[in-house]
């Protein structure tokens, strides 16, 4: 009999989930989009009510459209929005708040406070991330702090904090299970990298109980089986990945100097280093790749806060397209004379920079200026923030040869992205057969646990490129137009 895979990704922007057969081919996708709460300026949040039913709603959706039944799938694997914090009691399920996104700037005050403190060089040193409003641990402190009763909840072990993996985990199996894998753990800036444990000091900085924590497994391992209610029969839950790592599992950078930047609402550029955690002198993160069977392969990250985000604003806030594809073709009409720069930093920007402070601002208009020169604008601003990751990386890794970026999320379908991509990079952007690389790291994790697929190596060998995007861009050019990106972010950078 032919075994089936469901592989639940649950983004910031949407629900889906994916069916995939045992050679890991596409069968059937449901997705639902996921409404967004800006309660402040610089807040955002989701209502985890919603992520859960979106997330039921779509997995049975992939499954009608496939014609299976629940008893046909093997296995599920789960991979997620990381760092958004949820916590939820424990005896009824019920979220105690709406949860909060990993965009959400609420907790940039605690950060400086701890930063002012001096307690930077130890967060970056155990969880090899910066100290940050970014990740979890400071959101799950607000939450203890803001919710009436929580903490003393928390301190009398009635509550659990999950990352959304968790959360999902907790619904799925009727609350039997609260756990989580080493990857999501690694963004929660409570987590020791290197003795992959729960950092007691980083608790006690943070006032966060220990028993708010879920069990931290290997990406790839046993998670409990689903509710029979839920879909007729349990199914075994055999995978687990933030969405980044799972990104690089299924772009098979398995190999370390291996790099692969996925574009969804934000943009997160990772290089496999191995064994090795290096830490950055470039503000970059020291974060876990992927643990199976017990070891940890690292990896460098570099996260931008807004890629895809930029074109739901042009769509949803400015109106000055109807959906997220009109932007390549309204690009390709733009004034090429004129050098527009839009620096997305409506929450902030991230690596290399760092800047909570920054916001977003728009460079070089003109009375000639319209729509298809901003679009340009906001699908270029991407290609420049990534070159400013590579770069950063640069000067922390070793290069052996030349770098060949894999990419994959919802914009690299866009040819002119892609293509200014490389221009500006002045390096090969290969686009891979199967664009849905994050849902099937998810699958890979969940099949490779109960043995139905081949180990690491061996599914190196089948990742196949679609297409190759190769620099043509003249070089006087490429230095003109990435020369002017810099001066519109040092112009936008909140210490100047």
């Amino acid at each position: 009999m032919a075994s089936y895979i469901l592989a639940i990704d649950q983004g910031t922007t949407s629900s889906r989930a994916i069916v995939f057969n045992e050679r890991l081919e596409i069968q059937g996708v449901g997705q639902q989009e996921l409404r967004q709460f800006f309660p402040q300026s610089g807040w955002v949040e989701h209502d985890p009510e919603e992520i859960w039913s979106s997330t039921l709603a779509t997995c049975r959706m992939a499954l009608e459209k496939t014609g299976l039944r629940a008893a046909d799938i093997t296995v599920i694997g789960i991979t997620n929005q990381r760092e958004t914090t949820i916590i939820w009691d424990k005896e009824s399920g019920k979220p105690i708040h709406k949860a909060i996104v990993w965009q959400d700037r609420r907790t940039s005050d605690c950060c400086a406070e701890l930063r002012a403190a001096g307690h930077d060089p130890l967060i970056t040193e155990r969880t090899g991330l910066l100290l940050d409003s970014y990740f979890s641990g400071t959101k799950i402190k607000w939450l203890l702090d803001h919710v009436p009763g929580a903490r003393k909840k928390a301190e009398s072990g009635k509550l659990r904090f999950g990352t959304v993996d968790s959360f999902l985990l907790s619904r799925l199996t009727g609350g039997k299970e609260h756990a989580t894998d080493a990857t999501n753990a690694s963004r929660t800036m409570l987590f020791n990298i290197h003795d992959n444990c729960w950092d007691k000091e980083l608790l006690a900085l943070l006032d966060i109980p220990a028993a708010l924590l879920p069990e931290v497994k290997d990406s790839s391992a046993d998670f409990g089986s689903t509710d029979p209610a839920l879909f007729g029969t349990a199914i075994p839950i055999g995978g687990i990945a933030g969405d980044q790592q799972a990104a690089l599992v299924g772009q098979a950078c398995f190999q370390p100097g291996m790099i692969k930047s996925t574009y969804g609402t934000g943009c997160f550029v990772v290089l496999n280093t191995g064994e090795q955690a290096v830490r950055s002198k470039n503000r970059l993160l020291t974060t876990i790749g992927y643990r199976l069977a017990g070891k940890t392969t690292y990896a460098l990250e570099g996260s931008i806060f807004v890629a895809g985000a930029a074109v739901q604003w042009m769509r949803d806030a400015m109106g000055l397209i109807e959906s997220a594809s009109d932007t390549g073709k309204l690009a390709r009409r733009a004034d090429i004379s004129q050098d527009v720069y839009l620096v997305p930093a409506f929450t902030g920007l991230g690596a290399p920079h760092w800047d909570a402070e920054a916001r977003g601002a728009i460079f070089g208009l003109t009375r000639a200026t319209g729509p298809a020169e901003l679009a340009k604008a906001a699908l270029e601003s991407v290609c420049y923030q990534t070159r400013d990751l590579l770069e950063a990386m640069g000067g922390d890794w070793e290069s052996t040869g030349a770098t060949v970026l894999r990419v994959d999320g919802g914009m690299v379908a866009s040819n002119f992205t892609m293509q200014f991509l490389a221009d500006i990079l002045n390096a090969p952007v290969d686009r891979p057969m199967v664009l849905e690389t994050t849902a099937l790291g998810a699958a890979y994790l969940a099949g490779l646990q109960k043995d139905l697929l081949p180990p690491p190596h061996e599914f190196a060998g089948s990742w196949k490129c679609d297409k190759r995007f190769t620099p043509s861009l003249a070089e006087d050019i490429r230095v003109r137009k990435y020369n002017g990106w810099k001066d519109a972010v040092r112009r936008t950078l909140s210490t100047l």
